[in-house]
């Protein structure tokens, strides 16, 4: 017997309707965080206590808007857990930081993962996540305040799942 409980598969219509949300909220965040070269690392743990992490770098532009990411795989498995942490049956605790390229230090946001949405995490908790650990070479980044992600009409926030 396994020492960690077993993940129910979300059903179809669930999955379904995150792949929407997830392509709503990643134009909604990148509609926020505007041009530039970006990090967006999520982290999230699954029903089953396993902690699941995955960042991925890209560059946005504006005029015409496009995006070039730096590894594609990458990429594709933050959307996929971001998918799962938004679907919300398998992940019981998710949330976002962006790393925005800036001088003098990068700027970073971030945001929890709750009821299908990303909403603005508290300054001092996006603050406390992306501190370096002592002794650690990892940049030291200027947290800002996350802006609210303009939400799609038909986000159900009663819901648990969206």
């Amino acid at each position: 017997m396994s020492a960690r409980p077993e993940l129910i598969r979300p059903d179809d219509a669930s999955i379904r309707a995150a792949e929407n949300r997830t392509l709503d909220v990643l134009a909604s965040l990148f509609q926020a965080i505007g041009p530039g070269q970006h990090t967006l690392s999520l982290a999230a743990v699954r029903t089953d206590g396993a902690a699941l992490f995955q960042s991925a770098d890209l560059s946005l532009s504006a005029n015409p808007m496009r995006m070039a990411v730096l590894d594609p795989d990458d990429y594709s498995t933050l959307s996929m857990l971001l998918l799962f942490a938004l679907e919300g049956s398998t992940v019981t605790t998710a949330g976002l930081i962006v790393t925005t390229a800036a001088e003098p230090r990068p700027r970073a946001y971030g945001w929890t993962i709750e009821h299908g949405w990303l909403h603005p995490m508290d300054t001092a908790a996006a603050q406390e996540a992306v501190t370096p650990a002592p002794g650690s070479s990892a940049v030291d980044r200027e947290v800002l305040p996350a802006p609210t992600l303009i939400k799609p009409s038909g986000i159900n926030e009663e819901s648990p799942r969206g």
